[in-house]
């Protein structure tokens, strides 16, 4: 056992928030974390994710939408929804010592007008960023 937290960021298509949310764990918490993302209905990395993580320097065009199900079987100390029909849809994972549940708004979202879907994509990077930023500040004073 490496001492790694095993962290699974869930959300609907592996598009965008959850992709964002690995990045952004693997840039702030370092070697701390095993950290993976998956969709209940896995779409394709949007490109919009690609372009606003690389506006902070971080790269994840490499990244690759998957599906929930390879990870059910798997023990995970965290398992993080980051929307409510992933949070619905999710079964109840027997492996997560801790299921989170965060609401982000979903960037994707095709009712969104075009000229709105930028500024709607960095919103929702910011917010993750903020969001794991506290995750790995309570993970280090857990002292594990």
């Amino acid at each position: 056992m490496t001492g790694r937290r095993r962290v699974l960021f869930l959300c609907t298509g592996n598009s965008a928030r959850s992709q964002m949310a690995e990045a952004w764990l693997r840039a702030l918490g370092g070697e701390a974390f095993e950290v993976h993302s998956a969709g209940t209905e896995p779409r394709g990395l949007h490109p919009l994710a690609v372009t606003v993580m690389r506006e902070v320097g971080i790269e994840i065009g490499h990244q690759v939408s998957k599906s929930a199900e390879p990870y059910l079987g798997e023990p995970w100390d965290f398992v993080i929804t980051l929307c409510d029909r992933a949070r619905e849809s999710c079964p109840i994972l027997p492996g997560a010592s801790e299921q989170i549940h965060w609401s982000i708004d979903d960037p994707a979202d095709p009712a969104l007008p075009e000229g709105q879907r930028l500024r709607v994509f960095r919103r929702v990077r910011d917010e993750i960023k903020q969001r794991v930023s506290l995750f790995v500040t309570a993970q280090r004073g857990r002292g594990r």
